[in-house]
C-alpha cells in the first residue's frame, strides 16, 4: 500500500518543505520508492531540488487542470519530483466552477500508487483549495509545528479543517503525528512549547524535534538533503527516526 503523506502547517517559515526532502532521502536511502509532490505556488521544494520553475513546460498544475500524466523530474537524490510554478496561483478561479474540484489531485496520483511506496506531498502555508486538495489524496497528514508561541497559532484551526476533511471528503485520512520544529533545548520557551505540543497531540505520535541549525540553509543553498551535505549532523539521526516511524504506520 503507498502511503501519501501531506505535510500541512497554515505558517510559512515552519521548515515544512526542509522536512519534506529530508524525510523524503531518509526513506529513500532505506529502499523505498519515494515520490514527492509540490503543491506551493511558491515552488520552494521545486527549487530545493534545483529545479527552476519558470523552465518547466508542465507541473503539477497541468495535471490537475487537465487530468493529464503527472510530470514527473526523476532521480533527484534518489527521489522522484512533482514540479511546481505560479501557474497554481490561479487554480481557484480555474476550477471555480468544477465539480468535486477537491478530488482533482487525488484522481491524478492514483494511477500511480503501485509505483511507488511513499508519495509524499508538500502543502501551502494555508488551508485553501490546494491544501485541501492534498489532504482529500493523502492517507495520512503529518504537521511539522515551530516550537515557538506562534507556532501554537491556528493549530485548532488545522485541527478543525482535518476534521472537516475527515468527516466530508477522505474519512480514511489518519493523523500521522507533530514534527517539532526548530526547537532549542537551551530556550526555556521551547521547552514549555514542546510540552504543550505533546499535550495537543497526546493521543497521536509526537515524532523527535528537529534542532535549530543554520546547516539546514546551507543544504538548501546546496540544494542538497541535510545527510547529504554533512552526514554526521545530529540533526540527521532524528530524520532518520521519523522516518522509520513512518515505516510503521
Amino acid at each position: 500500500m503507498t502511503l501519501t503523506i501531506a505535510f500541512v502547517n497554515q505558517s510559512g517559515g515552519v521548515g515544512k518543505t526542509s522536512l519534506v526532502v529530508n524525510i523524503g532521502h531518509q526513506l529513500a536511502e532505506k529502499g523505498y520508492r519515494v515520490l514527492l509532490i509540490d503543491m506551493d505556488s511558491q515552488a520552494s521544494l521545486t527549487k530545493y531540488l534545483d529545479v527552476d520553475p519558470r523552465s518547466l513546460e508542465e507541473s503539477v498544475f497541468d495535471a490537475i487542470i487537465t487530468g493529464s500524466d503527472l510530470p514527473i523530474q526523476a532521480g533527484l537524490h534518489k527521489m522522484d519530483l512533482v514540479p511546481a510554478n505560479r501557474n497554481l496561483v490561479t487554480i481557484d478561479a480555474k476550477l471555480a466552477t468544477t465539480e468535486a474540484r477537491e478530488f482533482r489531485l487525488q484522481q491524478v496520483l492514483t494511477p500511480h500508487h503501485e509505483i511507488y511506496d511513499f508519495i509524499l506531498i508538500d502543502c501551502p502555508p494555508n488551508l485553501g483549495l490546494l491544501s485541501l486538495m492534498s489532504l482529500v489524496a493523502a492517507t495520512h497528514v503529518l504537521i511539522p509545528i515551530k516550537t515557538n508561541e506562534k507556532g501554537l497559532e491556528g493549530a485548532d484551526d488545522l485541527r478543525e479543517t482535518i476534521g472537516v476533511v475527515l468527516q466530508r471528503a477522505n474519512p480514511q485520512l489518519k493523523i500521522a503525528g507533530a514534527v517539532p520544529m526548530m526547537y532549542d533545548s537551551r530556550r526555556v520557551h521551547d521547552r514549555l512549547t514542546l510540552e504543550e505540543i505533546n499535550k495537543m497531540f497526546g493521543k497521536y505520535t509526537v515524532h523527535s524535534a528537529i534542532p535549530i541549525a543554520t546547516d539546514f540553509d546551507n543544504a538548501w543553498r546546496a540544494r542538497q538533503p541535510l545527510a547529504v551535505f554533512q552526514p554526521k549532523h545530529p540533526a540527521v539521526e532524528s530524520l532518520r527516526q521519523i522516518a522509520s516511524n513512518l515505516e510503521q504506520m
